[in-house]
């Protein structure tokens, strides 16, 4: 069985593929689109994206309820999980018009941030495909690389940014990589390698945490947030994952 983990880059994706059972196979890609990687030769089981899956059509408080939940646990990274606003906000096309449809349809009444604006397509393209084939929704799961990070550490806050204003942190880059070294699930070739054309490093290491959630699904664990996920008006399901305890 192969399984991938991926994030967004600057190209489209980046995926890490590996054999569950054999982790010496594995391979680094990038794509223009996330079908692309689903349906990759290797065709992956379990697909951990870190990307919102499942979109509501009004938000309560800060965000969907698995950004509510995780927040708490990441300390001073909870920064890094941005409030998704309602499907309607995400699915407007110009900035002006998002923040105007996310005040109306939040309460409290809240804007967009322009990070969160950011990725509005590719949240977008990840719903279009699982609406379009619901065949894929019980192998896509998504996932916060800083909620995987939180677990491989005991289940503490990092006490180190990936980055600092914009810019990958060396301590903080090197932290992550420890863990995931220190997890054992990882080759730790792997864990070093630089990557590939139109992916920066910290795309290539949110990947590889999204990766080790994945494999834990795989094996039978995982945990979602909220437990069990809950579900969008279009059935999708709404729920962060990371590696269980």
């Amino acid at each position: 069985m192969w399984v991938a983990g991926v994030d967004g880059c600057r190209i489209g994706w980046i995926a890490v593929l590996m054999r569950a059972d054999d982790p010496q196979a594995h391979r680094i890609v990038t794509a223009p689109t996330l079908a692309a990687i689903v349906d990759a030769p290797e065709q992956p089981a379990v697909v951990a994206v870190d990307m919102p899956i499942g979109l509501p059509e009004r938000t309560q408080g800060s965000g969907r309820v698995p950004e509510q939940l995780i927040r708490p646990l990441l300390g001073q990274r909870q920064s890094s999980v941005f409030a998704i606003p309602s499907r309607r906000a995400v699915e407007a096309q110009d900035y002006g018009e998002a923040c105007a449809i996310a005040a109306a349809t939040s309460d409290p009444s809240r804007k967009v941030s322009r990070q969160g604006f950011a990725i509005f397509p590719k949240i977008r393209e990840i719903d279009a495909l699982l609406r379009a084939r619901p065949d894929l929704i019980p192998q896509v799961f998504e996932v916060h690389p800083e909620l995987a990070f939180w677990a491989l550490n005991d289940r503490k806050a990092l006490n180190e940014p990936k980055k600092v204003k914009g810019v990958p942190y060396g301590l903080g880059m090197a932290l992550r990589r420890e863990l995931l070294a220190r997890s054992g699930l990882l080759p730790c070739g792997l864990i070093q390698s630089p990557p590939p054309r139109g992916a920066a490093q910290d795309d290539l290491l949110d990947a590889l945490a999204g990766l080790t959630v994945a494999l834990d699904i795989a094996r039978g664990g995982g945990q979602p947030f909220p437990d069990p996920p809950g579900r969008d008006a279009h059935g999708l399901p709404v729920a962060i994952w990371t590696l269980r305890s």
